[in-house]
């Protein structure tokens, strides 16, 4: 059934379902389409190519974390919010898993520029700026809570941590432990090598 008054955000927002559906490698123009009921070439007045429903779903996708995770760490500091700022990723992660790959990805260069970006990042700084490192250190910091929340989510949706126990909520809270200790012992001085 054909749908009548697309948007540009309808099917960016479709893309992102069908992600979440059948994966993010499985986002193509076409299988969009007769997800919609639409021919591909209508499409086009929406989107102009793949790459940019692609980049469309990373901004939806930065915009939708970030609104989950403002509330997540409002009125926290500290390990109480870093432990809400990665329980958001990782509720977000296991909610929408296309959406999550997305996020995975390299970013466009106008993703990069959005408004969904800079407020993911500001909440991220925000966050770690409760653990009173220098500025010139937020970078560092930010590169490590992301390789550490990022990397575990991906390891744990690939099913790597289902083959023994203690179960990954336990291994998870000691990696979150960890990054706490990490982060409230930061170098106050950076030393560059």
């Amino acid at each position: 059934m054909p749908r009548a008054n697309l948007t540009a955000e309808a099917v960016i927002t479709a893309a992102a379902d069908l992600a979440d559906h059948d994966g993010f490698d499985a986002l193509a123009l076409s299988a969009l389409a007769r997800r919609l009921g639409v021919q591909t070439a209508s499409l086009y007045s929406h989107v102009r190519d793949r790459s940019a429903l692609l980049a469309g779903v990373h901004r939806l996708a930065l915009g939708e974390l970030a609104g989950a995770i403002a509330p997540a760490i409002g009125g926290r500091s500290g390990r109480e919010a870093l432990i809400a700022f990665a329980g958001a990723h990782r509720d977000y992660a296991r909610r929408f898993p296309g959406r999550w790959t997305a996020l995975q990805r390299p970013a466009a260069e106008s993703t990069v520029r959005s408004g969904e970006a800079a407020r993911l990042a500001g909440l991220t700084l925000a966050m770690l700026r409760g653990y009173r490192l220098p500025e010139t250190e937020l970078v560092h910091a930010t590169r490590l809570l992301a390789a550490t929340v990022n990397g575990f989510l991906s390891l744990e949706a690939n099913g790597s941590f289902g083959h023994r126990e203690p179960t990954a909520d336990v291994s998870w809270l000691r990696a979150l432990d960890a990054l706490d200790t990490v982060l409230r012992s930061w170098p106050t001085e950076g030393k560059p090598r």
